[in-house]
């Protein structure tokens, strides 16, 4: 299931007081930093923009849909102060493209500040999409009235040459959805990677500098540019003084992250109400940090054990100067959760707690199949007018499928049926549709198609083809007498010429019509 949006409302901070923005005034001070992998999109702007380490590109290449529009509000940080919105209340989703590798792991983060750019009261509420999965509703209500924007983060592992992030509107959105940037960041193999990515995303709830103070981390200090917030509570802190390689730790966490730790005295449990919220009902991972702040010894040991809301997290952990990450790949939880560490008997200081990390657990919302969508995406892109919905994935999530495409019920799913007749369509048809062998219907009438008729002999459970009232030339492809379920051919009205192919004049139960052709 998705995730609730209560559960993501604590999830905002103002993007214009972060780490990404705050340390560009470091710049002169400091080595040029190499902008992390991946790509950030400035949604609806027309022009780059340097944000402390890292540049923003327009969004224009990345969708064809929606209107920009600029927030007029001042010292407001530059990628806030365009977004990009969808009034076109006809399509079931608007949606990015922005190119991958396939079986690449990465980060995706949208972010969202309303600023009253369309003149209401009160932002909109729909859903984001990741390629076929709905991720979430979006609601910044909260954070809007506190003139703050909100931001959104997964884990997920791309299908194919591209990730789509879409937006779709819900019965309940009364106003334009929006975006205001939209980030995709390469990830290495090895993190996360105990998660089942063909099966599953990891939706952030939060992620923790255990004993920090001020600003969020993020990039330079993590290069993947996750955001670290700080966090403190009643127990007292303290600070590292041993060198930190995030090369040590799983999940390479940034070594500032590790920097400060919330920790008690000798003998003394340590009890930490972590996260700083509640949480639904729901599967988690969570991944827990330790380092020992003492320099290095025989003697700088530190055992204790873990637990997690009463139940066993890890015995004798050894949190040692080098560091230890440990984890849960998949836990049970829900409401306030109640990190405890309980001392070995022995243990010359208390235990301590340095940073950690926890995602909901999400299912992938299934997969259309990956030649249905290929032969899709080249029939969206031989079209000069598609309708503006086709992006994204062709058949998924179910209420958000592309506008006229019917699709099956299986696993992986099949597109059955496509409909988009009297659209005022230009383009022609690209020989792959002839890849989508699940196909029972295609009705393209009262278009303004033309090219040939493409060879539909691998589509064999077609049983109705109408391509009538358009421009097709030509002659009638031979392989349309080879479809044993055709009942239906309708070709009339278009400019073809040369022979009708005997095997369609003679088929059984065949209704064809042909005339308005210049056909024999």
């Amino acid at each position: 299931m998705p995730l609730p949006i209560a559960f993501l409302l604590p999830l905002f901070f103002l993007l214009a007081a972060t780490a990404p923005s705050s340390r560009a005034a470091d710049a002169d001070a400091a080595p040029a930093v190499p902008q992390p992998r991946g790509f950030y999109i400035n949604c609806g702007a027309d022009k780059e923009v340097q944000v402390g380490s890292i540049k923003w590109v327009p969004d224009a290449g990345f969708i064809a849909v929606g209107n920009a529009s600029a927030v007029n509000k001042p010292a407001i940080l530059p990628v806030l102060a365009t977004l990009r919105h969808f009034p076109d209340a006809t399509a079931r989703k608007y949606c990015y493209t922005v190119p991958a590798v396939k079986g690449s792991r990465y980060l995706v983060r949208t972010t969202y500040f309303y600023g009253g750019f369309d003149g209401g009261a009160e932002p909109p509420v729909f859903d984001q999409i990741v390629d076929g999965t709905l991720w979430s509703a979006v609601n910044t209500a909260d954070s809007a009235r506190r003139g703050m924007s909100t931001y959104f983060e997964m884990v997920a592992q791309a299908q194919g040459k591209s990730m789509s992030v879409c937006l779709a509107r819900r019965p309940d959105t009364r106003s334009s959805p929006f975006i205001s940037a939209l980030e995709l960041v390469d990830l290495e193999d090895s993190m996360y990677n105990t998660t089942d990515f063909d099966k599953y995303v990891l939706s952030t709830v939060t992620r923790s500098a255990m004993g920090a103070q001020g600003e969020i981390i993020s990039y330079p200090d993590d290069q993947y540019n996750r955001y670290w917030a700080p966090f403190t509570d009643g127990n007292p802190t303290t600070e590292s003084h041993s060198p930190i390689a995030p090369a040590d730790f799983w999940n390479l966490p940034p070594a500032r992250a590790l920097k400060g730790a919330i920790t008690t005295s000798r003998g003394k449990k340590l009890t930490v109400q972590w996260p700083p919220l509640e949480l639904p009902f729901a599967s988690y991972y969570v991944a827990l940090y330790f380092q020992d702040p003492r320099t290095a010894s025989p003697y700088s040991w530190r055992v204790f054990d873990v637990s997690m809301n009463g139940k066993d997290f890890f015995r004798g952990l050894n949190a040692s100067a080098a560091g230890v990450m440990v984890y849960s790949n998949t836990i049970q939880l829900a409401g306030k959760t109640e990190i405890l560490l309980t001392p070995n008997g022995t243990c010359p200081v208390g235990p301590l707690i340095n940073a950690a990390e926890i995602y909901q657990i999400v299912p992938v919302g299934g997969r259309t199949a990956t030649s249905d969508v290929g032969a899709m995406e080249d029939l969206a892109r031989s079209l000069k007018n598609p309708p503006p919905d086709w992006a994204g994935d062709p058949c998924l999530p179910r209420q958000n499928s592309w506008t006229g495409v019917g699709c099956s019920d299986d696993s992986p799913v099949r597109v059955l049926s496509l409909d988009l007749k009297n659209r005022g369509l230009s383009g022609s048809l690209p020989d792959s549709i002839g890849n989508l062998t699940g196909m029972n219907t295609i009705s393209l009438s009262g278009n303004k198609l033309s090219g040939p008729i493409p060879d539909f002999s691998s589509t064999q459970t077609l049983t109705a083809l109408h391509l009538d009232g358009n421009q097709f030339s030509g002659a009638i492809n031979p392989s349309l007498g080879n479809l044993t379920n055709l009942k239906e051919l309708f070709l009339n009205n278009n400019n073809l010429s040369g022979l009708i192919p005997p095997s369609l004049k003679t088929k059984p139960g065949l209704v064809m019509r042909t005339e308005g052709n210049k056909l024999q």
